[in-house]
């Protein structure tokens, strides 16, 4: 037993190295194409230590379960997210260049509907790797949004930053902890909003149209979560009287 755990830890450590060693592989790659600048291989470097930690963590703790193909795919699009956040922290020192930008996050987005599909027909669907999909997403839309807010306003951060502040309600707020039932109309909105930013980070629409979408993007979320937190809501108080 103690021989297989270590075989099972030192294959963990080598599919997060391989995610890591990826992930610099692509910022070299930006930096000798584009001249990455310092902000963008600062921020290109920590987001791959901070992802290569906390995934070596959370596969450690759910060991002898393997990585997993699915979990592969997720951790490519990662890599993806690394080289646009690099590129988006770049922008505030230089024009960015838009095109590699789009065609990133175009890539990352496409592969958030195969990682799940192969998590599916291979049988390898598991609690990490939902979480694991689900904060690539997360922090995909929250750096899209911060390149998008540089032209349009503070005010479509909001957009990236509503789940964040949703699960630092959930800590003060124990009924907010609940597992939400399966939801078509939920899936939908999410990913209406990388779409919708990544259309208006490719600087195709006027500003007035820019503005507009956005909004909408950002109603349709907010809908999205007051429907969730009303339930939440309600289930928790029926839950609490039951109890009682």
């Amino acid at each position: 037993m103690a021989l297989n755990h270590m075989y099972g830890t030192n294959l963990t450590r080598h599919e997060t190295s391989v995610g890591a060693g990826a992930q610099i592989l692509v910022l070299a790659l930006l930096g000798a194409a584009l001249g990455l600048g310092p902000a963008g291989w600062l921020t290109g470097l920590a987001f791959t230590a901070v992802t290569w930690a906390v995934l070596t963590r959370a596969v450690h703790r759910t060991w002898p379960r393997p990585f997993g193909p699915a979990n592969r795919v997720t951790l490519a699009r990662a890599t993806l997210v690394g080289g646009v956040t690099a590129l988006v922290a770049d922008s505030f020192e230089s024009p960015p260049p838009v095109t590699v930008l789009v065609a990133l996050v175009t890539v990352a987005l496409v592969l958030d509907a195969v990682d799940g599909h192969v998590a599916r027909r291979t049988g390898t669907s598991s609690p990490l790797g939902a979480r694991f999909d689900m904060e690539v997403d997360a922090f995909l839309i929250l750096v899209l949004s911060v390149y998008v807010a540089a032209s349009l306003g503070a005010w479509v951060v909001l957009i990236g930053a509503m789940r964040y502040a949703f699960v630092a309600a959930a800590r003060a707020l124990p009924w907010l902890r609940s597992p939400l039932p399966p939801s078509t109309a939920r899936k939908t909105v999410a990913a209406l909003q990388g779409v919708v930013l990544l259309v208006t980070g490719a600087d195709v629409l006027g500003r007035g149209a820019a503005t507009a979408l956005v909004f909408l993007a950002l109603a349709a979320l907010v809908w999205s979560f007051g429907r969730d937190v009303r339930w939440l809501w309600r289930t928790g108080r029926v839950s609490g009287r039951a109890k009682a």
